[in-house]
């Protein structure tokens, strides 16, 4: 089947409904595609034990405030629900069960094709993370096959594991995070090094209403594509992992969590540090990181490490086509519930905007194309007549 529709967005997490929102409120025709089985399931689906580092108050999207108290840390299926209600509340048109295949261009348009429909669009707004495939390094597949793998995207909770020992490897949030969870129930080993550390308690008074009302003001004004030091550090901040932010060293020292070298390889069906040490293991758990997962898209707008090209979410080359999610799209902040909305703000007033531009354009040109057929008599008589006789 084909369905004709002005604009699609890819994605329904709270970039999608972020961009339906702000469609919907300028009355423009959309559609939301996703493919899980229900809105918010991107946060449902993550480690049961998850909560966000944001208090509630950030944690809303324009038009509805979170309902919680200001300065709680919700849980991930918190998160979950409230998209859910979200969607309900302003009647958004998603389409969940619905996974894309194919983004290509199309005349002066674009082709989406998802299951057995093609949805022809003048604009499209893929409304995506940067972080879609779980990376895991290639000597993964070498390790013994009696071992238990999983990645931070697949591990829901310490029922999954086998008997004994558990080795994480990544000392980012979610290493930690998970780290700290299997540590309650087996021998758990963290293989890798932290970044850096955020200070303090986030979860106390001065992480709650001080310290985070800080990184926000930095991270969402100072650090952005308006600012020189936003632009210097935009780069940089791309691929650097993130401090830690909830769980620190030393709670992971007090959870009998065992701290070793990076990951270097497989010896005799055993991962290997760097340091030499072969770790008997039972179980595996990936924490290193993710990829986009954009191959999908059959339009020469992706960069190295398949990173798509745009600024501010506004891909130039490629007119109609937009990003909202990525990391860094516009500040530190866009990748987060609290940047999202600013971004989704933004890149509609532009397709908003170049769509009316169009439409102007293109009523003028009918315009003049009647004019000039009105006309053409008598241009053919002034032609006939040198001398403009002709017009009497």
């Amino acid at each position: 089947m084909t369905e004709r529709i002005e604009t699609v967005v890819i994605g329904g997490g709270q970039a999608g409904l972020s961009v339906g929102y702000h469609l919907q409120q300028r009355g423009r025709p959309f559609v939301i595609l996703d493919g899980n089985p229900r809105v918010g399931d991107s946060w449902r689906n993550r480690w049961d034990s998850l909560r966000l580092f944001t208090p509630a108050r950030a944690n809303g999207l324009d038009g509805m405030r979170f309902p919680a108290k200001g300065d709680a840390f919700i849980a991930k299926d918190q998160m979950a629900d409230y998209l859910e209600a979200y969607a309900r509340r302003f009647n958004l048109p998603v389409r969940n069960g619905v996974r894309v295949r194919r983004l290509s261009q199309q005349g002066d348009g674009f082709a989406i094709e998802a299951g057995d429909t093609t949805y022809e669009a003048s604009n499209v707004v893929v409304a995506m993370s940067s972080y879609q495939e779980s990376w895991r390094p290639a000597f993964a597949a070498n390790l013994h096959p009696g071992i238990l793998q999983l990645d931070a995207a697949s591990y829901k909770n310490p029922s999954q594991l086998q008997k004994g020992p558990v080795l994480v490897v990544g000392v980012g949030n979610s290493g930690a995070d998970i780290a700290l969870d299997v540590a309650r129930s087996h021998k758990t080993i963290l293989a890798g090094t932290e970044s850096g550390v955020i200070p303090g308690d986030i979860e106390g008074f001065f992480g709650r209403q001080i310290m985070f009302r800080l990184v926000r003001f930095f991270g969402h004004h100072i650090l952005s594509l308006k600012t020189p030091i936003g632009r210097k550090m935009r780069p940089k901040m791309m691929h650097r992992t993130v401090p830690l932010i909830r769980v620190k060293p030393a709670q992971l020292v007090d959870a009998g969590v065992e701290r070793v070298e990076r990951m270097a390889g497989v010896k005799d069906g055993l991962p290997l540090t760097q340091d030499g040490q072969t770790l008997d293991v039972a179980n595996v758990i990936w924490c290193t990181g993710f990829r986009p997962g954009f191959i999908w898209i059959d339009i020469p707008v992706l960069g190295d490490g398949q990173e798509p090209m745009h600024h501010a979410g506004i891909v130039g080359n490629v007119p109609g086509l937009y990003f909202v999610g990525l990391q860094f799209l516009y500040a530190m902040t866009s990748a987060t519930v609290t940047g999202v909305g600013r971004d989704a703000r933004r890149v509609v007033k532009h397709l908003v905007a170049t769509r009316s531009d169009g439409a102007r354009q293109r009523r003028s040109q009918t315009w003049l194309e009647m004019l000039t057929a009105v006309g053409a008599p008598y241009a053919h008589s002034l032609a006939a007549e040198p001398d403009g006789q002709g017009l009497d």
